[in-house]
This record gives C-alpha cells, sequence and structure tokens, in this order.
C-alpha cells in the first residue's frame, strides 16, 4: 500500500502549502502557491473540495482512477485516500481546495445534511465537472468564505461559511 502523509488539522494543510491559516476548521487554499511535490498517496482527517484549473490527466482515488480536467471538482470525505506515491517524481499543485472540519458542521444544516451527498463516497468513481456557469457560482462562494474567514470569528461567521458550502 505505501506510506500515506496524513494530514489531520487544517492548520497543517495550510503549511504545507504556503498558506495562512485565517480560521482552526475551514480554509481556501490557492494551490499554486505550494511549492512543488513528490506524488504522493495523502489522507486527510477533514472535508476536502479540489477544483481542478487545469488538465491534470488520471489521479488515483481509492482503487479507481478519475479522469479529470479543467473546472473538475474532487470531493474527499475524512480519511479516504487519495493519489500514488512515485518517488521521484514531482509536480506543482494548480486549483483551489476548500478544507473544512467536521467540528465546523455540528449544529449546522450542513451536518445534518452532508452525509445525504453521495459525492464524497468511496462509491463515486467520476469527478464532477462544471459547465463555465456553475464554476461561476463555486468560486464567488469560495470568494464569500475567504472574505468571512478574513474578518473576525463572530456569532454570524459558522453559519455564514456553511451556508456557503452547502451551497
Amino acid at each position: 500500500m505505501g506510506e500515506i502523509l496524513k494530514f489531520d488539522t487544517i492548520k497543517t494543510y495550510n503549511e504545507f502549502n504556503n498558506h495562512d491559516t485565517l480560521h482552526p476548521l475551514v480554509s481556501v487554499v490557492d494551490l499554486s502557491k505550494a511549492n512543488p511535490r513528490e506524488f504522493r498517496k495523502m489522507s486527510y482527517g477533514f472535508y476536502v473540495v479540489f477544483l481542478k484549473q487545469i488538465k491534470c490527466g488520471d489521479l488515483r482515488y481509492g482503487l479507481n482512477n478519475y479522469d479529470y480536467e479543467e473546472g473538475t471538482l474532487i470531493f474527499l470525505a475524512p480519511d479516504q485516500v487519495i493519489g500514488e506515491n512515485d518517488p521521484g517524481n514531482f509536480y506543482q499543485p494548480q486549483g483551489i481546495a476548500l478544507v473544512f472540519h467536521p467540528d465546523l458542521l455540528r449544529g449546522t444544516s450542513l451536518g445534518r445534511q452532508i452525509s445525504n451527498y453521495s459525492f464524497f463516497s468511496y462509491l463515486v468513481h467520476e469527478a464532477l465537472h462544471l459547465s463555465t456557469t456553475e464554476r461561476g457560482i463555486i468560486l464567488d462562494c469560495l470568494s464569500k468564505i475567504e472574505y468571512e474567514m478574513s474578518r473576525s470569528i463572530d456569532n454570524h461567521s459558522k453559519k455564514l461559511i456553511t451556508s456557503n458550502i452547502e451551497l
């Protein structure tokens, strides 16, 4: 099976990608700012939504391959494994990652509904391909999440952030 690089916190994932941590439970990460890295199996202790912005070819997820292209969303639930170990071969990550810890969802509408989102399941073998309009909506939601994270955390932050993730 090979070694798996495991991220347990949003902070450690942000540090790995040269990204500031504005909120301990959620982040929108510009992967182009990360250093080039070796192809590795990775696992996350939180939810991940990747918006791929360039054609990347095949990606191994679980026991299946994704063939994804520009404007594709890939969804990972906590502790799922993605990628392949290929020592000595490097790549520059591209795209945007929305990462959020299950603790963020406690007591929210999204927390009650997330088990219904089948695209976070190993049963899904294809990524979600977006139209130009859908991609614009996703980028707008990510922008609103980033805006809310850049402000002081208050009583409304959690609801505003989780509502945009749910959208």
